[in-house]
């Protein structure tokens, strides 16, 4: 007992020593990446179309990448939630990204892993002394990898002395996948430490690690492979917790892929395997079924085939299945809708997702909170519109009062919220691209909320006439009205076309900022003519004056939501 306990210290040095570096690998490999891909990453991701082959490709490309299938379908969730994607785009992105995060399994084949460090080391040069983004961020990704391949070898030497040690032999005898339950047993344990360490990526490595020094046979490491795919699922339940119907459809989608996967998976594996095994055995010349680490075996050649078999393992099952799914994905859509039916009443969209996983991607975080802020831009287009219902036309709605009021409160919320999350995404490392567009979303976010304010302002004056019954002359009321459209027309077209990433034109966004300007300045020039020709109620006048002044700061607002879209520096 004594000696395994000696023999097992050093060896969880080795393995959680090698598994940080791994996973501190993949994070730099993934940011570097990201960071190279810039917009082209962003462009992808928001030109999903509904076509399934389109949107399973991108999801794909996104996750190769990002190099996580959790953050890519969390991201999904969030723009599900934020009305940016439907349910089959969605779909077709998720099951793309369970393709994606198969890559990590075909990079380790490379056989490189004696080199880790030296990559490493020359990365690291490369990334500390560069003064420009490009090569720093490509040096990034380089050096990412090399801690992937270092992080792995050490992995590989803790887990090598496993084999003769006969405690941890007998414990892992209790997963061999030899039989039906035996391997639910492995996907089980696969799923469960996949939901513990919140990677697929890194149970992967300590599964190829595992494999590759012999201390568990080929059948084990792909039935904990199985897994993984589950133990990814789990997170994405969690983060769909308090979402709207159409977010927890598609996070529910994503689980139960999964689940049918690796149910038809499981009742045909041992014939799955054979299949897998046969493919290696023709490419390497070696079958990780029947390959053992016995005396005479190069370990290298050993440890390359037995990565092989579960990379091929991991890719074949999720192209076959999502080759199962894109057929039917109308049906399949149907059966959520059954799962997760409609509430019956009209859901107010949730901030939730924009969360820390975010940050871990900045380039689709960036993509998601730009998401809320046009949402925010809609909101305070509905206000105005329901303004000019209240000041305007017919009767006091007591309800819709309370709405434009709680939407003006809402649209607080969530500046506060988007100013949280770009913040901590701008303490990430993010190329200089994201950092410009977060700080041009903080801007924008700030203007709307500020414009709510203003809006919220009109209204009460307009109600406070109406309480006093102090009443407008039909021409005056007749030019506010005209002032009003002007200023929601102007609105309209800024936010629309922000939305489209399409700014307006210079000049025509200057000639409607330049007109509602001269129609405020006219229209208090008419009300102070009034008030020198006949006696003028002095709370009237200063509700006027004021509603005057809000339209004018609306207006500014506005405008600098056209600049801040156009890429003009705040205060030029």
């Amino acid at each position: 007992m004594s000696e395994t306990l000696s023999l097992a210290f050093p060896m969880a040095l080795a393995v959680i020593g090698g598994l940080g570096i791994f996973m501190l690998g993949m994070k730099y490999m993934s940011e570097g990446m990201q960071a190279v891909a810039g917009n082209s990453l962003r462009r992808m991701i928001s030109l999903v179309t509904t076509n399934r082959f389109s949107a399973t490709g991108a999801g794909t490309a996104v996750t190769l990448l990002v190099q996580s299938s959790t953050i890519t379908t969390v991201i999904v969730v969030g723009l599900v939630n934020a009305g940016l994607m439907q349910l089959p785009q969605a779909m077709g992105v998720i099951m793309g990204a369970n393709i994606g995060t198969t890559i990590t399994g075909w990079i380790l084949i490379l056989k490189i892993g004696e080199y880790g460090l030296p990559i490493l080391g020359a990365a690291a040069l490369v990334y500390l002394f560069s003064k420009k983004d490009r090569p720093r961020f490509i040096a990034m990704a380089i050096m990412g990898l090399g801690m992937i391949f270092f992080g792995l070898e050490l992995m590989k030497e803790g887990f090598a002395p496993m084999r003769d040690i006969p405690a941890f032999v007998d414990a892992f005898a209790w997963f061999e996948a030899s039989t039906y339950l035996g391997v639910l047993k492995c996907v089980v344990l696969g799923a469960v430490l996949t939901f513990l360490v919140q990677s697929s990526s890194a149970t992967l490595g300590i599964t190829i690690g595992l494999a590759a020094t012999g201390v568990i046979p080929f059948t084990t490491a792909a039935a904990l492979v199985l897994g993984e795919n589950i133990g990814t699922t789990i997170t994405v339940m969690i983060a769909s917790v308090g979402a709207n119907t159409a977010a927890k459809r598609a996070a529910y989608a994503h689980v139960l892929f999964n689940l049918f996967g690796v149910f038809w998976i499981t009742l045909i594996f041992a014939w799955y395997i054979r299949l897998v095994g046969g493919i290696v055995e023709g490419v390497h010349g070696a079958n990780p079924l029947t390959m053992t680490l016995t005396e005479g075996i190069d370990p290298i050649q050993f440890g390359a085939v037995m990565t092989a078999g579960i990379a091929l393992t991991h890719t074949l099952f999720n192209v076959t299945n999502t080759a199962l799914f894109l057929p039917f994905l109308g049906p399949f859509a149907k059966l959520l809708r059954q799962v997760v039916p409609d509430p019956g009443i009209k859901e107010v969209r949730h901030l939730k997702h924009l969360d820390s996983r975010g940050v871990d991607a900045p380039v689709l975080g960036v993509e998601q909170s730009r998401g809320e802020v046009v949402q925010m831009g809609l909101g305070t287009v509905k206000m105005i519109d329901w303004i000019r219902q209240l000041a305007f036309n017919g009767p006091q709605d007591e309800r819709l009062i309370q709405k434009t009021f709680h939407r003006e409160e809402v649209l607080d919320n969530v500046q506060q919220e988007i100013m949280t999350f770009l913040t901590d995404l701008l303490d990430a490392t993010v190329p200089h691209s994201i950092a410009e567009e977060a700080k041009q979303q903080l801007r924008i976010a700030h203007e709307y909320e500020s414009m709510s304010d203003r809006l919220a302002s009109v209204l009460r004056a307009f109600l406070k006439l109406k309480k006093k019954r102090l009443e407008l002359p039909a021409e005056q009321q007749g030019a506010l009205l005209e002032l009003h459209d002007m200023v929601a027309d102007f609105l309209r077209v800024v936010t629309d076309a922000y939305q489209q990433r399409t700014p307006v034109d210079d000049a025509t966004a200057h000639t409607l900022s330049t007109s509602i300007t001269k129609r405020v300045k006219e229209l208090r020039n008419d009300h102070l003519q009034r008030m020198t020709e006949s006696p003028v109620d002095p709370t009237l006048s200063l509700l006027v004056a004021g509603i005057l002044t809000d339209y004018r700061r609306i207006r500014a607002h506005t405008m600098n939501i056209h600049e801040a879209s156009a890429g003009v520096p705040a205060g030029v």
